[in-house]
């Protein structure tokens, strides 16, 4: 059992922009005029167990991939506490820390380095990744002549060996093959039995349903409904969208 566990109250996470409508830090906003700000999320609390399997849905803009990203310890909270307990394994963007003029073996090596391995790991692990992948002799190739599939595959196979408590999925799934996309819903559901914890975002609601038996109903930045995966999706696409409450981003 890994003891994998995700605890929040009050989350929020903030965007600051500067005069031209661009996003900053907020140490560049303190530099700059100081232009609009908005919140990703807000308000959001919510505890998830070992052994959870956790979908957020939603229509685009609602909060699913800030929530997703804050969970992950990319976006800090500006407001709230929030605990991640358990390794992470992110896996957030087809292209998240791929070097493009790098090849798969190299890019191996680089993230898994990146997501906690040592240097002699990443490499011991690199016939495991090469396997997993299944990529062939464009495991040897630079990156930049990957497809989306592969370049999906070469980063959750890196991700995976880094042995997570946590894994997080948004919408790179959807991006993968029928047969690979089998190896994903496995592993999750291993993740899962052994106590770990996925939280998987997207619109293919029926990716979603192989992966989660929970899900999360997200609209203007705040958690709206909570439940079991079925019932949740069902009130999603049974009503309208949930008005987005002012001073919220669509991210």
């Amino acid at each position: 059992m890994t003891g994998a566990s995700i605890t929040c109250t009050g989350l929020g996470v903030r965007f600051l922009f500067d005069r031209q409508n661009r996003v900053v830090s907020p140490q560049l906003a303190r530099l700059r005029r100081r232009g609009d700000e908005s919140w990703g999320i807000r308000g959001v609390t919510l505890s998830i167990d070992p052994g959870d399997s956790v979908a957020l849905v939603g229509p685009s803009g609602a909060g699913k991939t800030t929530l997703l990203r804050a969970l992950g310890g990319i976006l800090p909270p500006d407001e709230g506490s929030l605990r991640v307990r358990g390794r992470v394994a992110s896996l957030l963007s087809v292209d998240a820390g791929l070097t493009p003029v790098l090849t798969g073996r190299e890019n191996a090596v680089l993230l898994g380095v990146l997501a906690g391995l040592t240097r002699h790991e990443a490499r011991a692990a690199l016939d495991d990744i090469r396997e997993r992948t299944n990529l062939g002799e464009a495991f040897e190739h630079p990156v930049s002549s990957y497809s989306q599939g592969m370049r999906a595959r070469l980063g959750f196979a890196v991700a995976v060996r880094s042995y997570p408590d946590l894994l997080l999925l948004d919408e790179v799934h959807e991006a993968l093959d029928h047969d690979f996309r089998a190896i994903v819903e496995e592993f999750a559901r291993t993740l899962v039995a052994r106590g770990g914890i996925v939280v998987a975002t997207g619109h293919d609601h029926s990716l979603l349903e192989h992966i989660c038996r929970r899900a999360l109903l997200l609209g203007g930045g705040a958690v709206t409904v909570d439940g079991a995966f079925s019932e949740v999706v069902r009130e999603y696409v049974g009503e309208s969208s949930p008005p987005r409450p002012a001073g919220i981003a669509e991210r």
